[in-house]
């Protein structure tokens, strides 16, 4: 029998989470705008860490539950859905351009972080805590190289981010985003793994499709609404942006109270790094990724989601 009141509460927290994650987004987004940072580095910065609140708050509450199997599997299932689903849904509104600064700087970064993962994952098997705070740091320094690459670039900062929100009234939507996204998540919390048990499935399942793709819709919805707006820069950087802060900074946070076990996500690890190779290639042929491409990324996405949900049911 389905456990209807551990559904509606899952529902419901990832709505609100959703909801708060957007409120958030608009506030932090003003901010910066206010502070005259270019919609990139928004993108790669406020934007990428308000639509990734969801995927920080859920992996700390399954750390909490001791519930370690579905936060890899959540930061797995959430990048390739920012890479392959978020950017090929993009494209069928019109092609993304990428700016050279962003090939040449921010995807190989991506790159090297997933990579660097899946060679920890490869040889360790797990994630122990010195390696947590190195992730870290390097977060960190990657967010303060970027704030200073911003404050150099004074006609970029000039031109982009209009100003819809004044800075008192910014600061009040990123207060009450963050508090609504703490609050979604408690809701959340533990009806995954009833919902696994009452359907028979494991909960790394679960935790790669409902939960992943629930976390992942503020970055979906941020970045088709940036992208009307005519900003490519802001959709590129969100994508890029909430993947590295998933990597470094949720499994960083998550790696100093647990050790994090990976090997039982290695392929799933490796297919992340080659997704984020070919959406790197994407972008580096002409520069922007068009609608062609964005079907060729959801076609890969369908596919591996479908592999790998059989495969865990033990239909493959």
């Amino acid at each position: 029998m389905l456990p209807i009141t551990e559904i509606f509460l899952l529902i419901l927290g990832l709505a609100i989470i959703v909801k708060s994650a957007d409120i958030f987004v608009d506030g932090a987004s003003n901010v910066a705008y206010n502070l005259k940072i270019s919609a990139v580095i928004v993108g790669l910065t406020i934007v990428a860490f308000g639509t990734s609140a969801p995927e920080i708050s859920t992996s700390l509450t399954m750390v909490s539950n001791n519930n370690t199997a579905d936060i890899v599997g959540n930061i797995i299932g959430s990048n390739i859905f920012n890479i392959l689903a978020v950017i090929g849904i993009s494209t069928f509104i019109g092609s993304l351009t990428v700016k050279k600064d962003i090939i040449k700087r921010d995807f190989p970064f991506l790159i090297i972080a997933t990579l660097g993962l899946f060679l920890i994952a490869m040889c360790c098997g797990e994630l122990k805590q010195p390696i947590g705070i190195i992730f870290l740091i390097i977060i960190f320094a990657y967010v303060i190289f970027l704030v200073m690459e911003a404050r150099k670039d004074k006609e970029e900062m000039a031109k982009e981010g209009e100003i819809e929100l004044p800075m008192k009234k910014a600061i009040l939507y990123t207060a009450i985003g963050l508090i609504g996204i703490i609050i979604g998540s408690f809701l959340v919390g533990d009806n995954p793994k009833a919902i696994a048990s009452a359907l028979e499935l494991e909960n790394g399942v679960i935790g790669f499709t409902i939960i992943a793709i629930g976390t992942s819709l503020p970055e979906l919805i941020t970045s088709v609404n940036a992208f009307k707006k005519g900003e490519d820069g802001l959709v590129i950087g969100n994508v890029l942006g909430s993947s590295v802060f998933n990597i470094l900074f949720i499994l960083g946070i998550c790696n100093l109270k647990v050790p994090i076990p990976l090997g039982d996500w290695l392929y799933g690890i490796l297919f992340m790094t080659v997704a984020t190779i070919v959406f790197a290639a994407f972008a580096y042929t002409q520069n922007e990724i068009n609608k062609k491409e964005g079907i060729v990324l959801l076609i890969l996405y369908i596919a591996y989601m479908s592999f790998t949900c059989c495969r865990m049911m033990g239909r493959i």
